[in-house]
């Protein structure tokens, strides 16, 4: 892509403004339409018409992921007063707005762009999403700093993560020239799950539907549905009803 770097964030700025113009619709002083061709128009001016016409067709789809995102995050937060303010301040909004997008255009086939847009999301929110990482509706994430979410990385539906959380490898395998090898190697987190400040989850381990993974816990194994992972505990695995 032979685009000078500073009209390619000039674009990409115009984009994102654009978009989210497209998905909260309510809190922009421009018709729907008009921040949809803006979004196009920039995104073409990228990667052409086609991809850019094709994304266009999912931003209905990613309007109601993020919705529903808003929605969890809302949910999970008695401090939030209403969904403006969750949509203005919020730093997961900001970070999720820019791995969905990231994730859909890499999806596409889009180049250097996703990771332009997650890295830009990470240097002003402190989360650090992967764009190929793989996450379910009504996703929240609760302050945010600190948040790193790996490239192989599965989340499901209504999962919530605290500051500090990473979902990250453990260790690599290499190939033959010594480099490592691009396997998975992030964790899968079920549906329904919470994982408290500060933990560290990793490795291609399952966390279990339903489960809870308590403040800095350091997990690299497996944990069935309905877990209660403690820290200071010896790390075992509770069952329902012990709580945290």
């Amino acid at each position: 892509m032979d685009i000078p770097i500073k009209t390619m964030r000039t674009t990409l700025r115009t984009l994102m403004e654009s978009l989210f113009e497209a998905f909260f619709p309510e809190y922009s002083p421009n018709p729907y339409e008009q921040a949809v061709n803006e979004a196009v128009k920039a995104l073409s001016s990228l990667c052409g018409p086609e991809k850019a016409e094709r994304f266009r067709a999912r931003i209905p789809f990613l309007a109601e992921l993020l919705a529903q995102d808003v929605e969890a995050i809302g949910g999970n937060d008695p401090a939030a007063c209403d969904i403006q303010e969750i949509v203005y301040c919020y730093p997961a909004v900001t970070a999720l707005v820019h791995y969905r997008v990231a994730h859909e255009l890499d999806a596409l086939g889009v180049g250097i762009i996703p990771r332009m847009l997650t890295e830009y999301a990470h240097s002003e929110t402190g989360i650090d999403i992967h764009p190929q990482a793989r996450i379910g509706h009504h996703f929240a994430i609760d302050h945010g700093t600190g948040v790193v979410i790996g490239q192989t990385a599965i989340i499901g539906n209504r999962v919530t993560l605290y500051q500090g959380v990473t979902l990250g490898a453990k260790n690599f395998k290499y190939d033959e020239s010594g480099r490592p090898r691009n396997i998975p190697r992030h964790p899968i987190i079920e549906d329904n799950v919470t994982v408290y400040s500060n933990a560290s989850l990793l490795g291609r381990i399952t966390i279990g539907e339903g489960s809870v993974i308590g403040g800095n816990v350091w997990l690299t194994h497996s944990v069935p549905p309905h877990s209660r992972i403690l820290q200071g505990r010896s790390q075992e695995t509770f069952l329902d009803g012990a709580g945290i």
